[in-house]
């Protein structure tokens, strides 16, 4: 398996918090099946975490390589960000302030819990007409997802990928987000599934859970699809078919 969407990387914002735990959720990744994970620190978020992309985000990168080798752990870590998707998101990758999954067409972006649907189009598509296939970040938390299905179509139809949320199918996220979710793996529109893990504690980075779950209550080859393949073909920029 492969996680694309991980608060990884230490000190930068509401996840890892020490290098200590960093090196644990990658144990715990690891002892679960994960093969590779995407660090992605929040990015761009009005008022909070910026974290543009820097020499300083890449040295604590390549500081957990290190480590993981240093304590024989065969996890690989992968560059990237969670980026929060406002009017100026454009502009900042064009700069290379942002970045996508270890360099690809593919950036893992997030929006607000309560933007409009007609707002996040809009960005998406001033995100796809510069080349890019946007994977749009636990969108079953989203309350215009929530309050209007039909919004997943038309990111689906727009080119989009869809993320969901490990926490979302055990209900870590409300009621709400589990039924969403849910519905979309009946649908086979989720297109990957990602631990969003944000320490060693809770929320964590082990996926075993996620793959058993998919198995018994949809198909090993959807499992297969949103854990593995999927993810793996996003980190070599390769094309996703869908399931």
């Amino acid at each position: 398996m492969y996680d694309i969407h991980c608060h990884i990387t230490y000190d930068v914002d509401d996840g890892s918090q020490t290098l200590d735990e960093s090196v644990k959720m990658a144990e715990i990744a690891y002892e679960s099946g994960v093969k590779g994970i995407v660090a992605t620190p929040h990015s761009n978020v009005p008022r909070s975490f910026k974290n543009y992309w820097s020499s300083e985000l890449l040295g604590k990168v390549r500081e957990l390589r290190e480590e993981l080798v240093r304590r024989n752990i065969p996890l690989k870590i992968f560059c990237g960000q969670e980026i929060f998707c406002t009017r100026n998101t454009v502009e900042l990758l064009k700069a290379e302030k942002l970045i996508t999954i270890n360099n690809t067409r593919y950036p893992l972006v997030e929006f607000g819990f309560y933007d409009q649907s007609h707002d996040v189009m809009e960005i998406l598509k001033e995100i796809i007409s510069l080349g890019y296939t946007p994977v749009i970040a636990h969108p079953e938390r989203y309350a215009f997802v929530n309050e209007n299905f039909d919004a997943i179509e038309r990111i689906k139809l727009s080119g989009c990928l869809l993320q969901v949320n490990k926490g979302s199918l055990f209900g870590s996220f409300g009621e709400e987000a589990r039924e969403c979710a849910s519905r979309m793996l009946a649908m086979r529109m989720a297109d990957v599934v990602a631990s969003d893990a944000h320490s060693p504690y809770m929320r964590t980075t082990e996926m075993n859970s996620a793959h058993e779950y998919i198995c018994e209550n949809y198909s090993y080859d959807y499992a297969k699809y949103v854990l593995n393949v999927n993810p793996g073909l996003i980190l070599q920029n390769s094309k996703i078919y869908r399931f």
